[in-house]
């Protein structure tokens, strides 16, 4: 297994090599985890039982087998009860992924024992249920009844999910649409197909089908049962593509009030921890407090999750160690998310390097001392972080070694004046030039009549603005070969 790191004492603290990870890596910050390298020491902040109640469906099982694979303390415990949840359904090849580490890490357990039996039986079961489902649909399709047909289709496409042969659940479902004869059909279809593509990570099929369903006149009553849901599964695909302001934003706007609805992917408390990390890494503070603290429907989902509220009013209120130790002692706990874990380390360092650049923006000069006393471990320094800062350019400072102080790179305010007025000037000359070519092309009568034409000919004249490059001469040029045409 890969070394991983051991947790600092801060959110600032340097850590060393280690087999167990229990917190925010300051030099690893940017390296991302996975449930194949990760191995958690010490128990999380939730309880497991509980947590495991705001899901349902096939999510739960996923989640739980996560959190085996990764933490150490609740492993056995979570094992065991994605062993229960998988022989209360079909899926065999999740069954053999909770039990085989069992007979490893806890032989003693009832649960560690194969039930061959089990198995045996429910393959028969799921081969049987396939065959009949497909020999329906086949008999619906000699009827050439479209709902019968759609029907027949989503039946085969749950029994497939259920158990766990995703790619032939999507075409199920994807064979829906041609016989879909209502917008409620459509809906259920995208529906459908967004929840498979979550659970494959197939983001894009997710991104498509929100689309396909945004596009849909439904009812208002409609508009307001799918937002939620459109809005969720909209800032998880965002999320994962490294979007984090979109996906705060999308976050952000779901409505109050969606409950255990959608806990087929998402819960409540998801939201608010995906859109409180997402906002407090990709926006400023005076659109954090505009947009997250004094948003009435996403104070709901807050309240769900305090730890994230109280951090990010930390921060808006500049108090930016509290908000970085908040997040270190609940860092395990999203490391034990199915959609977070491999963006924690990216969403820390944002967070992290935001909080630097905030804390220094009203000071000329900050010493280091004072930026090691706010954001370092005792014993331990910011100076390597800094300058990893300054090299990206996140930092506009530079760092005085012999003086111990961190300085701003002072600008030339008449510099910035001249700088303005040349950019004014050339952006008047360049209309001026545009003019003066329109003013050329009526005179010489080439302008074509009609909106169409019209609208093709002025977006040909876009380009041809590279003509005057060598300034106004070039325009009185153009001018007189307008007039000789």
């Amino acid at each position: 297994m890969a070394a991983v790191t051991i947790p600092p004492s801060s959110p600032t603290q340097s850590r060393k090599k280690s087999n167990i990870v229990t917190g925010i890596s300051q030099d690893l910050l940017s390296r991302k985890l996975s449930s194949s390298n990760l191995h958690l020491a010490g128990p999380p902040k939730f309880d497991l039982e509980s947590y495991i109640q705001n899901y349902k469906g096939r999510t739960r099982l996923e989640r739980l087998l996560l959190i085996g694979s990764c933490s150490s303390f609740l492993g056995v415990d979570a094992y065991k009860a994605a062993v229960h949840e998988a022989k209360h359904g079909k899926d065999i090849k999740r069954y053999l992924e909770a039990q085989t580490p069992l007979e490893t890490i806890a032989p003693q357990e009832p649960e560690a024992v194969r039930d061959t039996q089990w198995m045996d039986q429910q393959s028969k079961l799921n081969e049987i249920q396939t065959a009949s489902l497909e020999k329906q649909l086949k008999e619906y399709k000699n009827n050439l009844v479209k709902e019968s047909i759609r029907m027949g289709n989503e039946d085969l496409g749950k029994h497939y999910q259920e158990i766990g042969d995703l790619p032939k659940a999507f075409e199920a479902y994807s064979r829906m649409r041609a016989d879909a004869a209502s917008q409620k059909h459509i809906i259920e279809v995208s529906k459908h197909l967004i929840e498979v593509s979550i659970e494959q990570r197939n983001w894009i099929g997710v991104t498509s089908n929100v689309q396909k369903i945004k596009q849909i006149q439904a009812t208002p009553d409609e508009e307001r049962s799918l937002q939620p849901y459109l809005c969720t599964a909209d800032g998880l695909a965002l999320m994962d593509s490294g979007g984090y302001y979109s996906a705060a934003l999308a976050f952000l706007r779901t409505d109050a009030g969606m409950g255990s609805s959608y806990n087929t992917f998402i819960s409540p408390n998801d939201v608010a921890v995906y859109g409180g990390l997402c906002a407090l890494a990709s926006m400023e503070r005076s659109e954090l407090n505009r947009s997250v603290l004094e948003n009435s429907n996403f104070r709901t989902y807050l309240e769900l999750e305090p730890n994230i509220r109280r951090a990010i009013t930390f921060f808006v209120n500049s108090r930016y160690t509290a908000c970085l130790n908040i997040l270190e002692s609940y860092y395990s706990d999203y490391l034990l998310d199915i959609h977070l874990q491999k963006h924690v380390d990216q969403l820390y360092q944002l967070i992290r390097s935001k909080s630097i650049v905030q804390y220094f923006i009203p000071f000329s000069c900050v010493t280091l001392s004072s930026l090691n006393e706010a954001f370092a471990a005792p014993g331990k320094t910011v100076d390597k972080e800094l300058v990893q800062m300054i090299q990206r350019k996140e930092l506009d400072a530079r760092i005085d070694t012999q003086n111990r102080v961190l300085t701003s790179v002072s600008s030339s305010s008449r510099a910035t004046l001249h700088n303005e007025a040349l950019k004014t000037a050339k952006e008047y000359e360049r209309e001026a030039r545009r003019r003066i070519q329109h003013m050329n092309i009526v005179s010489a009568d080439l302008e074509l009549k009609g909106g169409k034409a019209r609208g093709s000919q002025m977006g040909q004249m876009g380009g041809m603005d590279d003509l005057f490059s060598e300034g106004m001469g070039g325009g009185r040029e153009l001018r007189s070969r307008a007039y000789i045409g």
